[in-house]
């Protein structure tokens, strides 16, 4: 499972013509089940990503798929965490 934040960059003001494509990209992200929850950062740093069912080379190249990657909008930094307790409605994670 991974926790990806996705840090504002000096290119922020190139977000709003990006914009279509990221939610795109997040639609995919969830239509693949590869996406669980996905916000903002407060307050406008960002978002994140709560990610799961992939490899973390999997998750690079889907970040990097990101308009808002790939046009340096935002950074991703990921932090992968391998679920030991979860709570028993999360239970699909120990997986």
């Amino acid at each position: 499972m991974f926790v990806v934040t996705l840090t504002f960059s000096a290119n922020r003001a190139r977000a709003p013509e990006l914009m279509a494509g990221h939610n795109d990209w997040i639609a995919r992200g969830f239509a693949d089940g590869v996406f669980l929850l996905t916000g903002s950062l407060p307050p406008g740093a960002g978002g994140a990503v709560l990610a799961h069912n992939l490899t973390r080379q999997a998750l690079e190249a889907r970040l990097a798929a990101d308009p808002f990657v790939a046009e340096d909008v935002v950074r991703p930094e990921i932090l992968e965490i391998a679920p030991g307790r979860t709570d028993p409605r999360l239970a699909f994670l120990q997986g």
